[in-house]
């Protein structure tokens, strides 16, 4: 039986409003055609604002900030990802050092990532959204274990300063929660079920 909803028309075109290889690599894992179309918005956090809030915010943003002709029915997926150590956002290092400092800080403790989803239909005026949470259990580092790691796994755009999907995952001791490709950018568990409902076959 499809599980598509059979009530809903796909969209003409599906676009990832990301400028991430790291989403774009999953979202290829679907067997979905898309365009990226980075978005260009300012990322910074606003006064008080909560790592799932600041997460889903900013997925709604890229979801939402393009343009589109009236006659088109594009499908627009945003997503951002923030990382909470101790109630303090962490950034993406930008640099050896500094991913070096986020290791060394996290070893041993635990962080919380915060995966924001949004799917905007602007046509039908459709906007849903999701915030995954995981949570990250670090083992104790050595500094010559963290400074291999860097080396080896160049993690400098990576809020955290790892990449479970490569050496990273020799990092942790436990990995919780409900979809583990949140961790990298993107949830396809929710994102399958939302293409669902707007008529894709996913299966």
């Amino acid at each position: 039986m499809d599980n598509a909803n059979p009530t809903k028309t796909p969209p003409s075109r599906l676009i990832l409003a990301s400028s991430s290889t790291y989403r774009a690599k999953l979202l290829a894992r679907l067997g979905i055609d898309f365009e990226k179309q980075p978005p260009d918005i300012d990322e910074t956090p606003e006064n008080h604002e909560t790592g799932g809030d600041l997460a889903l915010r900013l997925a709604k943003i890229k979801a939402t900030h393009g343009q589109t002709a009236p006659q088109d029915d594009p499908l627009i997926i945003g997503s951002d990802q923030v990382a909470v150590f101790e109630g303090l956002l962490l950034g993406k290092p930008g640099s050896p050092e500094n991913a070096e400092r986020q290791l060394i800080q996290c070893a041993g403790k635990r962080v919380q990532f915060f995966t924001g989803l949004a799917l905007w239909r602007p046509r039908q005026n459709a906007l849903q959204t999701k915030v995954v949470t995981t949570e990250v259990a670090m083992r104790a580092l050595t500094r010559a274990e963290i400074a291999r790691y860097v080396v080896r796994d160049q993690p400098l755009d990576c809020a955290g300063s790892f990449k479970w999907e490569s050496l990273g995952i020799s990092l942790f001791t436990k990995i919780s929660g409900p979809d583990p490709t949140a961790l990298e950018g993107l949830p396809l568990i929710a994102l399958s079920e939302m293409l669902r409902s707007e008529g894709y076959q996913v299966p």
